[in-house]
């Protein structure tokens, strides 16, 4: 890959989630992270980002926060070494639990309203994100199962019977 296409890669990852309200810097390291084959330090990230090791340093904590990013210390240093995880399930699972929470909320409000128009735009928006937790509970499933394989089989004579 050549430093150019490298470069507007990490770029474009830092635009995409400070489209989500997080700091282009935070994208950006990311982006790195996702391209490196090893886990970096601090100072690594820093000087091929040209940003300053404090905001590598916010950077990475909230990558942390957010299941994107692992940070490994290492023994006898106070050094880390930082990598990028497969936190999209994390982000994906929170997006899901926020969504949920939506749901119970706005079903809270259907003893607000009487029928006519409120009730079918309220019952819309619930079935709306009802049909995202769905389809992101199914893929979530999908991609835990190519990953991991399928669950296996139960042992015979155990079908059907509390553990």
């Amino acid at each position: 890959m050549t430093a150019d296409r490298r470069q507007a890669f990490v770029t474009s990852v830092g635009d995409l989630l400070a489209s989500w309200n997080l700091p282009h810097a935070t994208g950006r390291v990311y982006g790195l992270l996702l391209l490196g084959e090893e886990p970096v330090s601090l100072d690594t990230i820093a000087a091929e980002l040209g940003l300053s090791k404090g905001a590598v340093s916010t950077a990475v904590r909230q990558l942390d926060s957010w299941g994107l990013a692992r940070v490994i210390p290492q023994p006898g240093s106070r050094r880390l070494l930082v990598e990028a995880t497969g936190g999209i399930e994390a982000l994906l699972e929170a997006s899901q639990a926020r969504a949920r929470t939506l749901i119970a909320a706005l079903g809270e409000g259907e003893d607000l309203v009487g029928p006519g128009p409120a009730r079918e735009r309220l019952h819309d928006v619930i079935g709306l994100f009802a049909g995202y937790v769905e389809v992101g509970s199914e893929l979530l499933a999908s991609h835990r199962r190519r990953r991991t394989g399928p669950d296996p089989a139960p042992p015979s004579g155990t079908a059907g019977t509390a553990p």
